[in-house]
């Protein structure tokens, strides 16, 4: 898995791990959202200060970001969308 891939799979799976819309991580890491789906897709190579607020953002490190998953570990699951029910 070259790096740009790695890094892609990473911030898709911290993201997700931490319950957070495409929207929310961008508004954290002061990144666009379309950014963060090209980022996600590995269509960017993001900078090391964009690097550095996506890690900042997901509360992880920049090590985190290049982890190599677990032989035959399926991909994140995207989170479930639509709108949250609304407490009456």
């Amino acid at each position: 898995m070259n790096a740009n891939a790695l890094v892609a799979r990473n911030i898709r799976r911290l993201r997700v791990g931490c319950s957070l819309s495409q929207e929310a991580l961008a508004v954290d890491a002061e990144i666009d959202r379309t950014y963060v789906s090209r980022l996600e897709r590995g269509l960017e190579n993001p900078s090391v200060a964009v690097l550095e607020r996506l890690a900042s953002a997901l509360e992880a490190t920049i090590p985190d970001l290049f982890l190599v998953p677990p032989k035959g570990e399926p991909p994140p699951k995207p989170l479930r969308g639509g709108r949250r029910p609304t407490k009456r």
